[in-house]
């Protein structure tokens, strides 16, 4: 445990001690928003920081979006870190390092979020889907243990945590032919999200490890999905309007270097994955995950049930020659684990809707207008937690 002259940091259960140091963009007072890191209660104010000559970040902190700072590259990456440890450690540290209270703060958007990719990447959740749709004989389709599956979603429909979500219209199927309505099979995905962190050029491919060199860092992700919608428009090429709503990401981006220490083994291989995707070290991380709807915890779970890594997603997402660009945001795809406590969907956890479930005393199957839901996650240490904070939403009425 390292311990800062920020008090609140070293609260062993708070989501931003000195090993965290997330990266945010916040805005006080009408000022305009700008870069920070999140310590205990309070927010590192970057810009003013490196105007005051305490930090270095090349000119890119005064900006609405981390991606210019993100774009200096790892070098710059470690270096910063290294200066805010020294600057905020209760020895030696710099009291006058600037900072502003996390209460008296808006949080933004963290990245300019250049494209968004949403993988597949849990075999208890790809096989309980297939279940509902396909039967146990063919819930995991044939390429599923040979590589991640995802699709490409709408980078204009990312939000941060706290942005109200409108139940969307729709194209549904009904009893003789489809029907124009809101949708009534409204669900959450828990999910991370990986940002990426460095370019790459169209016609190359990228190896596991230098995808894993590209990750800049982590966020809480909810992919909100109209699961009726889904149903009727998925064959045959995927998911569309249905993903399309809104997707919630967590404000702070908790650093792949803040989580090195919590690295694991993901899911047990099915069959070995052809040589591009091969891991030389394990790329996933000890980190609990739950998920609650208005106040109620409603599942729990781990990263570490992953069959896919977000360097291998990323890797496969190079594997045609497809550029990536500083901003893409990956999405894990939902996390599960193998109980129904553990699923990260409604759609898993009622069966398709079939078994409800008890939120607050009133059974539900899926979420209704006014609802809240919230996702939660962090590596527990020893004496210490890296933290994500809040990725809320709540549900408005739809727009008929």
């Amino acid at each position: 445990m390292q311990h800062s002259w920020i008090e609140s940091a070293n609260d062993p259960e708070g989501d931003f001690p000195l090993a965290n140091l997330p990266y945010g963009v916040f805005s006080v007072a009408g000022e305009p928003p700008r870069c920070g890191v999140a310590i205990g209660d309070r927010i590192v104010d970057l810009a003013a920081a490196e105007a005051a000559g305490l930090i270095d970040g090349q000119g890119t902190f005064d900006r609405p979006a981390l991606n210019d700072f993100i774009a200096l590259g790892r070098d710059a990456w470690a270096a910063t870190r290294a200066r805010l440890t020294e600057l905020l450690a209760a020895e030696g540290g710099n009291p006058d390092l600037p900072t502003v209270a996390m209460a008296d703060a808006t949080l933004h958007l963290p990245i300019r979020v250049t494209e968004y990719t949403d993988f597949y990447a849990s075999k208890n959740h790809a096989f309980n889907v297939g279940v509902l749709f396909r039967g146990p004989e063919n819930a995991l389709t044939a390429q599923w243990t040979h590589m991640p599956i995802g699709y490409n979603g709408r980078a204009s429909s990312v939000v941060v945590s706290g942005t109200p979500i409108r139940r969307p219209m729709g194209q549904l199927k009904g009893e003789d032919g489809p029907v124009w309505r809101p949708s009534q099979r409204l669900d959450l995905e828990l999910e991370m999200g990986a940002i990426v962190g460095a370019d790459s050029a169209l016609g190359d491919r990228v190896s596991v490890e230098q995808a894993e060199a590209m990750i800049f860092g982590y966020v809480l992700l909810n992919d909100w999905s109209a699961r009726d919608v889904q149903a009727w428009e998925y064959q045959p090429l995927g998911p569309f309007q249905s993903k399309a709503l809104g997707t919630t990401i967590s404000p702070w981006i908790v650093t792949t270097a803040a989580l090195e220490p919590f690295r694991c083994e993901g899911a047990p291989r099915v069959n070995p994955l052809l040589p591009y995707l091969q891991e030389s070290r394990p790329g996933f991380f000890d980190i609990n995950l739950a998920w609650s709807m208005n106040g109620q915890v409603m599942a729990r779970t781990n990263y570490n049930v992953m069959y896919y890594s977000s360097a291998q997603q990323l890797a496969h997402h190079t594997e045609s020659g497809c550029p990536m660009r500083v901003g893409d945001l990956l999405g894990t795809g939902t996390i599960s684990g193998p109980d129904r406590d553990q699923t990260g969907a409604l759609l898993e956890m009622t069966g398709g809707g079939k078994d409800p479930v008890t939120v607050n005393g009133e059974s539900r199957t899926f979420i209704q207008d006014g609802d809240t839901v919230a996702l939660h996650g962090f590596a527990q240490g020893d004496g210490y937690r890296i933290g994500f904070g809040p990725c809320t939403g709540i549900i408005l009425p739809a727009k008929e």
